[in-house]
């Protein structure tokens, strides 16, 4: 899930150039993300277990498409901000639910990392929903002004 997180915000920063504070919000959630993976890595080799290499291959495509998918768009930064909004809240819902499954399983010691995960997930979904408006409203400036709202 992570790997895929990575794989649609890396080709979305990268494309960015009228909306830097979403840049700048973008590459510090990478860099949360990669530091996810890690705590992620951490658990599965206290239990003995790795992550699938083919899973994380199949996922990190999927969403490398589904990021170019949107390039095209002339709302590309506003269709971005809504997969970006619904992926953060899914990976809230999963950590949720990896949490009430350790619990159950009798791991809540290992509830630490996934919390932090899940903090820094639900912060990044918190935004996305509080920039909707300024996001929205600078592709209307933009647009209006015959500018074009690139990403």
């Amino acid at each position: 899930m992570e790997n895929q997180a990575l794989s649609i915000m890396r080709p979305q920063v990268a494309r960015i150039e009228s909306y830097p504070e979403v840049a700048r919000r973008l590459e510090q959630h990478i860099k949360e993300t990669e530091g996810q993976i890690g705590r992620i890595d951490e658990l599965l080799d206290q239990f003995g277990a790795d992550s699938s290499t083919l899973k994380d291959f199949a996922l990190s495509f999927s969403g490398s498409m589904a990021a170019m998918g949107h390039t095209i768009a002339g709302d590309e930064i506003l269709k971005n901000s809504f997969a970006n909004f619904a992926f953060e809240n899914f990976e809230i819902a999963a950590y949720k639910s990896l949490l009430i499954l350790a619990e159950l399983g009798g791991h809540g010691n290992v509830t630490c990392a996934r919390l932090a995960n899940l903090k820094e997930e639900q912060a990044m979904a918190q935004w996305l929903d509080e920039n909707v408006a300024a996001v929205t409203t600078r592709f209307a400036s933009l647009k209006e002004d015959g500018r074009t709202a690139k990403a």
